[in-house]
Order: structure tokens, then sequence, then C-alpha cells
């Protein structure tokens, strides 16, 4: 006669776990996988915790019907060995369970029913809901992650007003996450509010046990790279290439195109029928002035570009290119104008994973320490120009 089936305690039920991972893989897109072995560590530990003598538990996942057992594995040993209850099993015992387990075998017993319910249901409970929630932690992150360097629109939650760092609310739902746009981060005279959306830069993405951190800018000349990718179909499609970017947040940018099509006017491409191109990205960054300069591969002519509207009297080039002498009218003297110029015409661009240049308080010479790169303005005018 068949004995009866233990019945399963309630809140225990392998079924209803199988279709929730299910559920979460459809909605969410975590996989069933991912979360089960999140699930199976949960139960060894929940039972080690009780049973601290046993060392070695198992639980069996059986996807085609839907169950889940748990067994304690203990070794088979000869019956003058046998001192370890809880992890041993003396061969004639082992015997009377099959005839073919021989001194050396791993014997499953298994888990009381009600047991391994209690553990499923009770102290398995909140490490399971915490694999769920590093599961979406992940999740975000990837989502995330893939977004460095690229702009994304946050809404405005929070303004501190002790150190006017702004909390930006960015993605929906599920795939939202908390970021921090800090004050030096932000664009200085611009009055964001509660609620406003605004477009940022995603400098980077860092894990964290409460989620990703994601490192935001409004400064970052990325951003103006990246608007005009957005206004411009040309530099979308790589018709027009942005080769450098100096920035003054809040003041001025410059920026030096190049066009690859012979055709194509790389600056009336960025400029736009009656200015609405560059119109619409001088509106998102609340009125900072934007200048763009063709670039050129003769050093001389491109760093005349980059001082315009300066009128350059004389460039001399020296130590193969990486530094310079240049010569403009008296009352023409700018170290803004210089400094710009300098970040404009370096080797390495300001551009997304490039470091960015520090500014310097000398007003005739820029010195970058990564590219070696300087431009010293000299009040002489000579006769003639060179290179």
């Amino acid at each position: 006669m068949k004995g009866k089936k233990q019945k399963e305690p309630v809140g225990f039920n392998p079924a209803e776990i199988f279709a929730a991972l299910a559920l979460l893989e459809k909605e969410r897109g975590i996989p069933q996988s991912f979360m089960m072995e999140k699930i199976v560590q949960a139960l060894t530990t929940a039972y080690k915790r009780d049973h601290a003598d046993v060392e070695n538990v198992i639980v069996d996942v059986d996807e085609a019907h839907q169950n889940l057992k748990m067994f304690v594995q203990k070794n088979v040993v000869e019956e003058e060995d046998y001192v370890d209850p809880a992890n041993e099993m003396p061969i004639e015992e082992a015997k009377r369970l099959s005839a073919k387990y021989e001194v050396g075998d791993i014997v499953n017993i298994p888990v009381d029913t009600v047991e391994f319910g209690r553990i499923a249901a009770g102290n398995g409970k909140q490490v399971i809901i915490q694999g769920l929630r590093e599961a979406e932690r992940g999740q975000v992150y990837d989502e995330f992650n893939s977004k460095q360097h690229e702009i994304l629109t946050g809404v405005v939650t929070r303004v501190d007003p002790r150190n006017g760092n702004v909390s930006l609310r960015i993605g929906t739902g599920t795939d939202s996450t908390e970021a921090l746009l800090m004050a030096g981060e932000q664009v200085p005279g611009e009055d964001l509010t509660e609620g406003m959306h605004v477009k940022v830069y995603v400098v980077e993405v860092r894990r964290s046990t409460r989620g990703p951190q994601v490192l935001i800018s409004r400064t970052h000349p990325g951003l103006v790279k990246r608007l005009f990718e957005l206004e411009v179909p040309e530099i979308y499609d790589g018709t027009v290439e942005v080769k450098s970017i100096a920035r003054e947040a809040g003041s001025r940018t410059k920026m030096a195109v190049w066009s690859n099509d012979e055709n194509v006017d790389p600056i009336g491409a960025c400029v736009g029928p009656k200015g609405q191109r560059v119109g619409s990205i001088v509106e998102e960054l609340r009125g900072e002035k934007i200048d763009i300069v063709k670039y050129s591969e003769d050093p001389a002519q491109f760093i005349a570009a980059a001082l315009a509207p300066a009128d350059v009297v004389d460039v001399w080039m020296a130590d193969e290119g990486k530094a310079c002498r240049v010569i403009v009218p008296d009352d023409q003297l700018s170290r803004r104008r210089t400094e710009m110029a300098a970040g404009l015409t370096t080797r390495k661009s300001p551009l997304p994973g490039a470091p960015r240049r520090p500014r310097t308080r000398r007003k005739r010479l820029l010195w970058s320490p990564w590219t070696r790169s300087k431009i010293s303005l000299s009040e002489r005018r000579p006769m003639r120009c060179r290179k």
C-alpha cells in the first residue's frame, strides 16, 4: 500500500517559483537560470545555517516537472572509520539503501519535505528577494553602461539648497535610476528647478551596492559634440567630422570641423539654414556662444582659424609642430581666446575618453602636459609670416 504523500507546507510551492521566474524573464528580461542559481544558493545557505555540521548540500532542479528537491550528501566509509554522522554513512547502512554502493561513493539523502519547505518559505526568502534586486540592479547597470558618452534626458527631482547639487531621475519604470548632477558639472548661471527636463552627458557608469552610479555632466565638451550629432545629419552619417572641441561652459565653445565630401561645406552644415541648427543647440546650452571653424592639416592655418576673429599676422611652428608662437595686433591680445585656441588645436582633442585640459594662469603661454602643445602670443609686429 502506498504511503500518504506528505503535505507541502503553506508558502512553498515549487511550481509557483518556476512560474514567477518565467514571468520575471518575460517582463524584465532577467534569465531564469540566473535567478534559479540565486534561489539554490539561498536554500543551501539557509539549510547549513540550521545544520552547521553538514558540509555538502545540493538542490536538484527538475525543470521538466517544475520541482525542487534538497539532498544532504554523505560519504560511504568502512564501519570502523565511521565518526561523522552528519557527513558520513557506514557501508552496511548504504548497502541497505542500494547494493550498488561501495566505500568512497556519495549517497544523496533527501531532506524532509516539511523542513525543506520551511527553509524555502522562511529562511531563504530574504536572500531570494535580494537576488531579485541584484538582478534588477545588474539589468539597470547594463542598460546605462551602454549609454556612456551619450546624451540622456533626465527630470529634476530635487535641488539641494546647501551645495547646489541636482538630483535627476533618468529612465522610466524599473529601468530608471537616480543620478546626481554636481554643482561643478552644471553650466554657470543655469537655473534648474524641480520637474524640468534636462539633457546631460554620461561621463561614466559605476557599480555600487545601491545600484548603478551614473556620473553626468552639463559642462563636458562631449555634450556639445553629441548635440551636434543629433541636430546635424551630416555629422551623424560621417560626412562631416568634429575634429576637436574647446569649451568654457556657459560662455563659449569653439569647434573644429572637417568635411569628407568636397561638395559639403562643414561649417554651413553645422550652422544650418538661417542658423537653425546651431541656434537650437545654443538654446539648449542656455545661450552659450558657439564658434565653428574649419579644421586644417596645416598647423599654422588651423591655429590662425582657431584664434579668429583675431587677425593673425604670423605663426612660428617649433618642436616638430608641438609648439608655436603667434603674432597678433596689440589690441587683439586675449587670454580667453588663447586658451580656447590651445584647447582646440591640441593633438589630443578633449572629447569622450580624453582627459580635460587644465587651465593655465599665464596670460601669453599655454602648456598641455599631455600633448606638450603650447601657444604664445607676442605684441611684436613682424614683417612676414612663416612656418
